[in-house]
């Protein structure tokens, strides 16, 4: 499986290590380079921007973000123009659900699954 990682703090960090050790192949950004760097070292695919991590996955793209809650949003407004019809966009942070079921319906209209 590939999958595309945003945010990579202790939760999104960890998650990758534990996706490399499964054979599975991860892209990763985060707006600390030192992080990317660190998780490439670890076999994991560095991506310098959101819209270079979106260029690096196979469709149809999944993209995991684990990033604040009070930056899922602007984050999101950031990978759209990116991503198509088709592709997976998973919040694996702690955003209050009602914020998630405005996004599901919101994103749904453009065809990509939350």
């Amino acid at each position: 499986m590939q999958l595309g990682m945003i945010g990579l703090g202790r939760m999104g960090a960890n998650m990758v290590q534990r996706l490399l050790a499964g054979n599975h192949q991860c892209v990763v950004f985060d707006r600390s380079p030192k992080a990317v760097e660190e998780l490439t070292r670890a076999k994991a695919i560095g991506a310098s921007s959101i819209a270079d991590l979106v260029k690096k996955l196979e469709t149809p793209r999944a993209v995991w973000l684990m990033v604040p809650a009070a930056a899922v949003d602007a984050t999101i407004n950031d990978l759209l123009p990116h991503l198509t019809s088709g592709d997976i966009l998973i919040d694996g942070g702690n955003s209050y659900y009602v914020d998630d079921i405005r996004r599901g319906q919101e994103l749904s209209k453009k065809g990509i699954r939350y």
